[in-house]
């Protein structure tokens, strides 16, 4: 019973030694200056694709609304033909669509997944520095006082 009670006693001195920290990644995704950069990055990169892709959209609702409206007094093989053009014309653009679709979330994943190393070095940098025991990401519930999230956006900011 005594050694028991020595044994939870030097535990909790152990513990009460030990330096935690928490931050938070959404946060640092969300605030940090090279993820606004990314995202501004991106946004240029797809701009061009995806005005085209929509334009290509907009092309397509109207030469629908012409069939539409023009149905009734066009002949069957020209109201057949207008049909195939505007199929074949919605199968591409559904192809260009998910073709962007694609390159743009493989892009956002390479520039998350650059990010994510960026932050994680530098909440090792500010674990090392502060001597922090273990760091935790997205907790939910911290007391602010163990936050380094600040630190970690401005350690990115640099």
């Amino acid at each position: 019973m005594v050694c028991a009670a020595c044994f939870v006693s030097v535990a909790q001195v152990h513990a009460q030694d030990s330096r935690v920290a928490i931050f938070d990644s959404q946060r640092v995704m969300r605030e940090s200056g090279p993820a606004k950069a990314a995202e501004e990055k991106i946004k240029q990169e797809f701009s061009k694709r995806g005005k085209e892709v929509d334009d290509l959209g907009l092309k397509i609702k109207a030469m629908a609304e012409k069939l539409e409206k023009d149905a009734p007094v066009i002949s069957e093989s020209e109201r057949i033909k207008r049909q195939r053009e505007l199929t074949d014309l919605d199968q591409d653009f559904k192809r260009k669509q998910r073709i962007f679709s694609e390159d743009l979330n493989q892009r956002k994943n390479e520039e998350i997944a650059a990010l994510v190393d960026r932050a994680v070095k530098a909440v090792k940098q500010i674990a090392e520095a502060e001597k922090y025991d273990i760091v935790l990401q997205d907790a939910v519930y911290f007391n602010p006082r163990v936050d380094i999230t600040d630190k970690v956006l401005k350690a990115l900011s640099k």
